[in-house]
């Protein structure tokens, strides 16, 4: 491989600081760095760490200081409540600067937390601004996450306020918050001061006089405050993710690197210019939501779509070309997920056709690897470039890309393309020494992870040092598999432990485990990964009854499919359970859940030696036959 992207990549490779230095130079400081990065007293890095910013200054006050107050920002579009908005960047100043004035008058300050548990409303990119306008960090969960799940959060985040609405609105549906956070907030041991709520008209919630406090009356009476510079190591936000344990951790987003990375891979990433329309159709409950909803495009002054709606019946499988249309979007960015549900439902994308998508220049898919049938049927009817990129919740943005850029490079089903100037990118096998070209191994990243990726994990460096230093040291490690061939390209194959990817919600299933497991009448389970052409993987649970349990295998299904969903959210969808009388497992009590996924997928069966019984194989076999 040569070229300009060669050039771009040696020149990080030979003086990563110097690189990094002159990308900062992207970036409006309010104090310019005068070092790259600096490892602290647990060995861990943080970039510009001498320097002052502020990144809702960046995203908002530099642009209107500029002159591009009157230019578009944001684009709420909701398909779900038929209703629209357009905020120009002057507009959403004002809004974010007198929500930082609502937050203030609470007592939010530089450095303290702020949960934000809101649908895809525009109130919930105000809610995050003015917290970044603070210096506050705030934690954003996905709103109508179940209340446990949502205790958890607040017992480790230890938020001084929570930030919320009446209500989420979904596909024929309307799903009231508030009894979910006021379960949530009893049942965490951490106890907030205020719960500040933006009331929607399709569910007014009733608020409890003390703690509760409407969004509408506190604006109309607030005073906007000015940003309050930070230092580039402070922390931005965290955003919690599955572990393979079962509790989340939080990844933390320090400013300075963030700013830095979100400026340089809307160029070096996407192509895109100042004044173009991004959409990420995404949630801001992902990371996707926070890089490219939110921040990256607003600090590089693209007008960004925030979209309330599904791929498909809102009202029907045109929705993304109807969008694409309305606001000239330039990239679509999404996960392949929505495009399997838009290819089962007009699979030969007449929709595409019907409208004016000439303002379309490319699609980027992550989230979840890009299968070739999708990519295939994308490139054939869209006859746009399709590119697929992979990062992840940690890192923040892509650790492989065409980096279009620079230089467009050919693209390969089934590959990311090529590492992203910033991550050195290594395949390590067993023993840690790099991989020859095709071989199988594990993803890593030699150290330090560039700018915008985690220092740490929120309140716990041992997890990090464990879950992700440890097993190579000098290396993070990614937890995915794959390689890279004889030009260079990556290929990423799937997850190393036993985290599940459903339509691009990492979910672990240790703790699906455990809420199975917890059954009065089940003996012992194993929930694993499964393929399902739309969402790429899905739980399924196999277990083994009580042999005094008397009721029937059906009841027990749906007492756990209730409290599956109950306690961690509708998104882990363990609808597949099975009732069997044993588990795979080897001589040292190993429940063997990869054979059991590749029994499920028509797979070979690659049984290891230590296996106790392999009959078992058969018998389940049986069963799920005759099912």
């Amino acid at each position: 491989m040569s070229g300009e992207y060669q050039r771009t990549y040696r020149a990080f490779s030979d003086n990563p600081e110097q690189f990094w230095l002159q990308q900062s130079e992207r970036i409006a400081w309010l104090k310019k760095p005068q070092q790259a990065y600096h490892q602290d007293e647990h060995g861990f890095y943080h970039w510009f760490a001498d320097a002052e910013l502020n990144t809702s200054y960046l995203a908002l006050d530099q642009h209107v200081l500029n002159g591009y107050g009157d230019e578009t920002a944001l684009i709420y579009d909701s398909p779900v409540t038929d209703s629209k908005r357009q905020y120009s960047y002057s507009e959403l100043l004002e809004e974010v600067s007198k929500f930082a004035g609502v937050m203030q008058g609470l007592g939010v300050g530089k450095g303290d937390r702020v949960v934000i548990y809101m649908p895809m409303i525009p109130e919930a990119v105000i809610g995050m601004l003015a917290c970044a306008r603070l210096g506050a960090i705030h934690s954003v969960v996905f709103g109508g996450f179940a209340a446990h799940e949502l205790a958890v959060r607040i017992d480790d985040a230890t938020p001084k306020i929570i930030l919320s609405a009446s209500c989420g609105v979904e596909v024929n549906k309307v799903i009231e918050y508030k009894p979910l956070l006021d379960e949530a907030v009893s049942q965490a041991q951490h106890k907030v001061e205020h719960c500040v709520i933006f009331q929607r008209p399709q569910c007014y919630a009733p608020l409890s006089e003390c703690r509760d406090i409407d969004w509408a009356t506190a604006m109309s009476d607030a005073q906007s405050v000015d940003a309050v510079p930070v230092a580039g190591a402070d922390p931005l936000y965290i955003l919690y993710t599955s572990g393979t344990t079962g509790i989340p951790k939080g990844v933390v987003r320090e400013n300075g690197g963030h700013a830095v990375a979100m400026h340089y891979s809307m160029e070096t990433v996407y192509g895109m210019r100042p004044g173009e329309v991004f959409w990420a159709a995404s949630d801001i409950g992902w990371v996707v939501g926070h890089s490219y909803i939110v921040y990256a495009p607003l600090i590089y002054r693209c007008a960004t779509v925030l979209y309330e709606g599904k791929p498909v019946r809102t009202p029907d499988a045109n929705a993304f070309w109807r969008v694409v249309e309305d606001y000239k979007v330039t990239a679509l960015f999404s996960a392949p997920t929505a495009f399997r549900a838009i290819k089962k439902e007009d699979p030969s994308a007449q929709g595409f056709k019907q409208y004016d998508t000439s303002s379309l220049k490319r699609l980027f898919l992550a989230g979840e690897r890009l299968d070739p049938p999708t990519y295939e049927w994308l490139k054939e009817h869209t006859q746009l470039p399709v590119l697929d990129h992979w990062w992840q919740t940690e890192t923040g943005w892509a650790i492989a890309c065409n980096p279009i850029g620079i230089e467009t490079l050919p693209t390969k089903a089934g590959s990311a393309t090529v590492p992203t100037p910033g991550f050195n990118v290594q395949v390590l096998d067993v023993h840690g020494e790099q991989c020859e070209a095709n071989e199988h191994g594990a993803v890593a990243i030699k150290l330090p992870l560039p700018p915008g990726c985690l220092p740490s994990i929120w309140q716990n460096n041992e997890r990090f040092k464990s879950g992700y230093l440890s097993q190579y040291p000098g290396y993070y490690l990614s937890g995915d598999g794959g390689y890279v061939d004889e030009e260079g390209y990556l290929f990423i194959m799937g997850r190393t432990d036993d985290v599940i990817n459903v339509a691009g919600h990492r979910l672990s299933t240790g703790e699906m485990e455990e809420i199975v497991a917890a059954h009065p009448a089940v003996a012992e389970c194993a929930v694993f990964a499964i393929h399902d052409s739309l969402k790429g993987q899905i739980p399924m649970a196999m277990v083994v009854l009580k042999d005094d349990f008397s009721g029937s295998n059906e009841e027990v299904e749906q007492q756990l499919r209730a409290t599956v969903r109950s306690t961690i959210g509708a998104i882990a969808c363990l609808q597949d359970i099975i009732c069997v009388p044993r588990l795979p497992k080897t001589r040292s009590g190993k429940i063997l859940r990869k054979n059991l996924r590749q029994l499920v997928d028509g797979e070979e069966l690659q049984i290891p030696s230590t296996i106790d019984d392999a009959s078992i194989f058969t018998e389940i076999s049986e069963q799920l036959q005759s099912r």
